[in-house]
């Protein structure tokens, strides 16, 4: 059986030369699985609509307290994007993706959206491939490096390290990895992830159901950050990507709230403006 230590490996020489491992109706089972995911994949997100309830679940244990908060106490049922729900779709394409080339690779791929539990909370775990547990991510950039040079650890705005604690602790098991592929180019990476890495889901989960029952938020998650030597400041890029930037930072420019300028290179959310940018204020 192939080891997981060899399955970037393995998946890129499918496509520089023939594989001997898996005959051609093996193949078409894997590829078959593949379209039968994507096919629930597109329908869920085209009849997608906003849950009534907000609820708890292993895959967002590891957002900021203050976002888990205002999930529960001014939950926004409006509908994403179009844009951002087929960033979203083509997303889970990926992911499901790097599943089937595993699999064609010679792989052992098991335990495909198992449910687990911690604490009451339950999750879907990806896949467990070569008997260790695997997280599948679609990434880019920066963001696609942070799991290339492991450096989750220091700089995990999204909460991966607690997702993937959470379902390794719904496993009992001690190691699980992700395995990523960097949307822009193609490139694909393994990250081990050890036991000494994952934080305690458990208690963390423990510690966000007395956060949503307090009537009071917690500090805010991020602090604004200086743009450039202008004397003004803007949004923590993590803080961009949250539905609740504006009732978080209702305070922001003496509570007149946040002030959005268009720039070439996307949209910057101003917590204070010393001098306007002289770009298009989005009003």
């Amino acid at each position: 059986m192939k080891k997981i230590d060899t399955l970037v490996e393995d998946i890129y020489n499918l496509f520089e030369k023939k594989n001997e491992n898996l005959t051609e109706k093996e193949v078409d089972k894997c590829i078959d699985t593949f379209a039968k995911t994507v096919k629930i994949h597109v329908k869920d997100f085209l009849k997608q609509r906003p849950e009534d309830k907000p609820r708890l679940r292993l895959s967002t244990i590891g957002r900021p307290d203050r976002q888990l908060w205002y999930d529960f106490k001014k939950p926004h049922n409006i509908p994403l994007a179009p844009s951002t729900r087929i960033k979203f779709l083509y997303g889970y394409i990926l992911e499901e993706l790097l599943i089937m080339l595993s699999s064609i690779a010679g792989h052992k791929v098991t335990q495909q959206q198992k449910q687990v539990e911690v604490e009451g909370v339950k999750g879907h775990q990806d896949c467990f491939i070569d008997e260790v547990l695997v997280d599948c991510k679609s990434a880019s950039g920066r963001g696609y490096n942070k799991f290339k040079y492991n450096n989750l650890s220091s700089d995990d705005p999204f909460g991966y390290i607690p997702q993937i604690s959470a379902y390794a602790q719904g496993n009992n098991v001690e190691e699980a990895g992700f395995l990523v592929i960097n949307k822009s180019t193609g490139e694909i990476c393994y990250t081990k992830v050890h036991s000494l890495e994952m934080i305690n889901a458990g208690d963390r989960i423990q510690r966000i159901k007395k956060v949503v029952k307090s009537d009071v938020a917690p500090d805010k998650c991020y602090e604004a950050i200086p743009d450039g030597k202008s004397g003004n400041y803007r949004l923590d890029t993590a803080c961009v990507y949250c539905n609740y930037k504006h009732d978080c930072w209702s305070d922001a420019n003496d509570g007149k709230g946040l002030r959005s300028f268009k720039y070439s290179t996307g949209q910057r959310y101003f917590t204070h403006v010393e001098k306007e940018p002289n770009v298009e204020e989005v009003k």
